[in-house]
């Protein structure tokens, strides 16, 4: 009879500890709208989730960093929350962050306030990685939560930059820097409820098919795993593919196609269709 009075009043009690229960949201799993395409969107069930990490594999010129820049982008303009954003191949690129959110908004003070929140750190190797993910997990991350407002999603473009090179030669050198990046990574997910998204390069197996790099161990670190690929094998094709290949919600293998242009075009479209609109309405 006690043990039952104490499960109906748990509620209560929880309600009545702020610091309780605001622990216990922390720990739930919450998932943040990419606002990428239709498409996309549902192959990701709906998008990026706290606390795990999703990777983006992929050919160069596959569209993995425009991705990531149309997540940060639809994250810190539409979400109001700031991005964290480690460049490891000196991809990272103003001009192209300003141009997709001059689709979202004339507004320029909306458009500088959506740029400040993308934080960008440069790394070269493996060693500046780390340091910059230990950085972070150790006061970077609380620092800008408390002055800079909520932080939801740390990118890492690419990890398989500054990992892959470590693989090749001194074995066992390269496969505790791996696991310690791996660490990290799982770390901040877990302790700051965030979001981690990162990019990786593929290989092929010994059937010719694709398969994502940094070997089997690695595998196991990502929760949600995304290959993007050319739909024409030409240079000037926007068209990709997007497939599942490892999900906890969903069934693998999904395929789903966008254009990379879509994040370019799309105020464009809807200013021309407008001016249209208002031509035919003209007496």
């Amino acid at each position: 009879f006690i043990n039952r009075i104490s499960d109906l009043l748990g509620p209560i009690i929880d309600l009545l500890n702020p610091e309780k229960s605001g622990n216990r949201l922390l720990r739930e799993v919450f998932f943040l709208q990419t606002f990428l395409t239709h498409n996309l969107d549902k192959l990701l069930d709906s998008g990026l989730y706290t606390g795990e990490i999703t990777e983006l594999t992929g050919s160069p010129g596959s569209g993995k960093t425009q991705v990531c820049f149309s997540v940060a982008v639809n994250i810190s303009h539409q979400l109001k929350q700031t991005v964290f954003y480690i460049d490891t191949k000196s991809g990272m690129c103003a001009n192209r962050l300003l141009q997709m959110l001059q689709t979202k908004t004339p507004n320029m003070e909306e458009q500088m306030e959506a740029l400040q929140k993308i934080k960008v750190f440069r790394v070269f190797d493996v060693f500046s990685l780390l340091a910059c993910l230990q950085h972070l997990r150790s006061n970077g991350l609380q620092k800008a939560s408390v002055g800079g407002g909520s932080v939801k999603t740390l990118m890492v473009d690419s990890v398989s930059a500054v990992l892959s090179s470590m693989l090749g030669g001194k074995q066992n050198e390269g496969m505790s820097l791996l696991m310690q990046v791996a660490g990290e990574l799982k770390m901040i997910a877990k302790d700051f409820n965030i979001a981690v998204l990162m990019t990786n390069h593929v290989t092929k197996d010994g059937n010719g098919h694709l398969k994502a790099g940094l070997g089997q161990s690695w595998s196991h670190v990502p929760r949600t795993r995304v290959l993007l690929q050319r739909v024409e094998d030409t240079e000037t094709s926007s068209l990709r593919t997007a497939t599942l290949t490892k999900s906890s919600r969903q069934a693998c293998h999904l395929v789903e196609e966008f254009d990379l242009c879509h994040w370019s075009e799309e105020r464009r479209t809807s200013i021309s269709g407008k001016r249209k609109l208002e031509e035919r309405s003209k007496p």
